[in-house]
């Protein structure tokens, strides 16, 4: 198995501001992808993403800790995903929060792989823009890295 890891560190926000960005409808909309639904703050709740119009994915909250953790399970999906685990650890750092994200259980570093370790490259970004200054860049105004957008 192996894992995309990425560390990005939030300026000015408290891990609760981050959390909430990561567990609500609205602050998930507002850096992955305009096209969000579902419940992402309790636990075996499901949140759909959709990128027209190449796809989605449809996520099922595993673990929440409040300011802490938040922790997914990939339930629909390209078959790459599928059973993989995101996870997002927080925790406060003099006037950062540092976001310690894991996609973790790929079977293989195919290809698309490296694709989706640079998109979450850039959805880390939209972010901690979002948190930092009230605007993201979700999907569709993401950056486009290849024709796999």
């Amino acid at each position: 198995m192996v894992d995309i890891l990425h560390r990005v560190g939030v300026k000015g926000a408290t891990p609760a501001k981050v959390y909430e960005a990561l567990t609500t409808v609205e602050g998930l909309a507002g850096w992955w992808t305009d096209d969000t639904k579902g419940t992402g703050d309790e636990v075996e709740g499901v949140v759909r993403f959709r990128f027209p119009p190449v796809g989605g994915f449809d996520m099922e909250v595993v673990a929440l800790r409040p300011s802490e953790r938040v922790t997914w399970r990939v339930v629909g999906g390209p078959d790459e995903w599928l059973g993989t685990t995101v996870d997002w650890e927080l925790r406060q750092d003099g006037d950062y929060t540092i976001v310690l994200f894991k996609h973790e259980g790929w079977k293989e570093p195919v290809e698309f792989m490296h694709h989706c370790s640079t998109k979450w490259g850039t959805f880390l970004m939209s972010l901690k823009s979002l948190v930092e200054t009230g605007e993201g860049a979700p999907a569709p105004r993401d950056v486009e890295i290849s024709d796999w957008h």
